[in-house]
């Protein structure tokens, strides 16, 4: 079994990354190689502006490319609740702004050429209970009202057209969400932003920076410092460099995904007859769905842990655990991959994006990052031009979280809340 990313053990090496120094200036340089800022490069460089990309590690190599390859509509909270905190307004316009997101996928997918398996599938969610399905019904009566006509449920009679498990009672049917494979996806962004005109830098951490005037900073790494006239964090967690004010309002949480063998095309249509993602309604969790190659990619929040090769494989053991229990048909199949990667999760699970010292970011996408990071580069694209109205989450506060200063010390303590409120059936 390997303990590596299966999304980045099967995609081509980025090929065009900058090899001269880092000086001068930029109209705008992006700090983070991920979706957000990959996608952000790609906007503002098809502009015609020049980009510079700083990413301290490979592209795509941290939560891009760790992550379950869904590309999803629907966000994580309960639309009741949403309006309830956001106001009516704003939470049509941020469940809406994930519709939007699948759409940006598909539409850089398409003008760029990228060969990622993008698919549009719809996302299926399963209930656990009859009481969970009830729910469900509440929830999409609401959501049919409000934002998205197209949402719909399957009873517990129909659910085995949808799901091969006897465990399930309904599920709700997001028609427009689709799937890719994210490694390509991020080396197919990476290699389109540099056709455009932008420089990418690989292996560039940024260790300073210093505000010159109003949006203006010089930007400093081991390799070089550049003058932007304007900055874009997209750096997600971020651990080190100048990060701090973002680090107070993010919690870095683990996540862990394993892929089995491939699978015969009989096995993979029992499974999941119409090849949909899939998401199970229990506590935080699980969520799987097919490979390009007939793999069933399956994760979830195994444990409340820092990613590392103990804990990753922990992870697996107990995700090996929850795909047999949903499929005993998998009882004897193989698991070829195993790894974990870490979430940046804000305390209301809504993303964040902005203006902060002069400096732009999105941020916080909480599980939600494939589509929603790759639709908020091209918003901070817009952004950058003054554009505030496309920005979601422009009218939402961030205060910092009470005793988290980047290390999150507290994570056994809201593993446990979890497990009791599933224990309870909240």
């Amino acid at each position: 079994m390997k303990m590596v990313p299966y999304w980045l053990d099967t995609r081509a090496p980025f090929s065009s990354p900058a090899r001269e120094p880092i000086e001068g200036r930029a109209d705008v340089v992006v700090i983070g190689g991920g979706f957000t800022g990959l996608s952000c490069a790609l906007a503002v460089a098809k502009k015609g502006a020049s980009v510079v990309l700083l990413e301290a590690d490979i592209v795509g190599g941290a939560a891009s490319g760790r992550n379950g390859g869904q590309c999803n509509t629907g966000f994580f909270h309960d639309y009741a609740t949403a309006m309830r905190q956001l106001g009516r307004e704003t939470a049509r316009k941020i469940y809406q702004s994930y519709n939007d997101a699948v759409d940006t996928v598909e539409r850089i997918v398409t003008e760029e050429g990228i060969d990622c398996s993008f698919r549009r599938v719809g996302k299926l969610k399963l209930a656990m209970s009859p009481k969970a399905f009830d729910g469900f019904k509440s929830y999409v009566d609401l959501v049919n009202r409000e934002a998205d006509p197209d949402v719909y449920t399957v009873p517990a009679n129909r659910i085995g057209e949808e799901i091969g498990s006897d465990m399930f009672h309904g599920g709700v049917i997001y028609p427009k969400s689709a799937m890719l494979h994210v490694g390509r996806f991020t080396v197919g962004m990476a290699e389109a932003a540099t056709r455009h005109g932008a420089r990418i830098h690989e292996h560039t951490p940024v260790i300073g920076l210093t505000r010159l005037n109003g949006r203006r900073y010089r930007v400093e790494t081991a390799r070089g410092s550049i003058e932007a006239d304007q900055v874009v964090i997209a750096t997600g967690i971020s651990a080190k460099g100048p990060f701090a004010y973002f680090r107070r309002r993010i919690v870095p949480i683990g996540s862990f995904v394993i892929a089995t063998e491939p699978l015969p095309q009989s096995v993979i249509d029992n499974l999941i007859p119409k090849h949909r993602t899939v998401t199970v309604a229990k506590g935080l969790g699980h969520y799987y769905r097919i490979s390009p190659d007939n793999r069933i990619i399956f994760g979830g929040r195994a444990q409340f842990a820092v990613s590392s090769p103990k804990v990753d494989r922990k992870g697996g053991d107990i995700l090996v655990k929850s795909l047999r229990e949903i499929h005993p048909q998998l009882e004897n199949v193989g698991v070829d991959y195993c790894w974990g990667g870490m979430i940046e999760v804000t305390r209301d699970r809504f993303a964040r994006a902005g203006e902060h010292e002069g400096m732009y970011y999105s941020l916080g996408y909480s599980g939600s990052g494939v589509q929603e990071a790759t639709h908020m580069g091209t918003v901070l694209a817009r952004m950058l031009d003054g554009d505030a109205t496309a920005n979601p989450y422009g009218s939402l506060n961030w205060p910092a979280i009470p005793g988290h200063f980047g290390t999150p010390w507290f994570l056994p303590f809201v593993g446990a809340w979890y497990k009791a409120k599933e224990l309870l059936g909240k």
